[in-house]
């Protein structure tokens, strides 16, 4: 008899995905964001990527699961496996119907995306944090923000003056 014992999901879902989630998720990335060999960098389907992405989920795993089952279900299953116009059907009734879920699976594969060395040196970033060094800005016009400060204020001070 073992004395392991396999701790329940964490209440915001089951991180790791799935064999088919996997597919499904690196299919669907390469139709968000697909490789450009004119700009020399991969697509969101790459495998560096798909792994960060895999490892990023945390808290919004569940939303991630339900996202790729929606995909699935209007793909009538196996979206990985479409030929590409079958696959661009569903991705456009994915953002008709994808809600929040799809809006958090966008933005973790554009974290993950913007995170690779790759695709950060070929906007001519360097591939680092950006403090403590952080990054150089150009000055821009200043008087844009006039019509904000002649609006003057908008908020009122909390209870005891704070």
């Amino acid at each position: 008899m073992s004395n392991t014992t396999t701790a329940p999901p964490p209440a915001w879902g089951d991180p790791r995905l799935s064999a088919a989630e996997a597919r499904s998720l690196a299919a669907l990335c390469a139709r968000m964001i697909p490789a450009s060999a004119a700009h020399g960098v991969p697509g969101a389907d790459d495998p560096l990527i798909q792994a960060d992405i895999a490892r990023s989920l945390g808290r919004d795993a569940q939303a991630v699961h339900d996202t790729l089952a929606l995909l699935e279900r209007i793909a009538g299953g196996g979206f990985a496996g479409l030929a590409a116009a079958r696959q661009d059907a569903a991705c456009a009734t994915l953002r008709a119907e994808g809600g929040t879920g799809l809006t958090v699976l966008g933005r973790i594969v554009l974290q993950c995306y913007y995170r690779d060395d790759r695709v950060m040196l070929s906007l001519g970033m360097e591939p680092r944090p950006p403090f403590p060094k952080g990054h150089a800005l150009p000055q821009g016009d200043w008087s844009l923000l006039d019509p904000v400060r002649a609006r003057g204020r908008i908020w009122r001070d909390a209870p005891g003056g704070g």
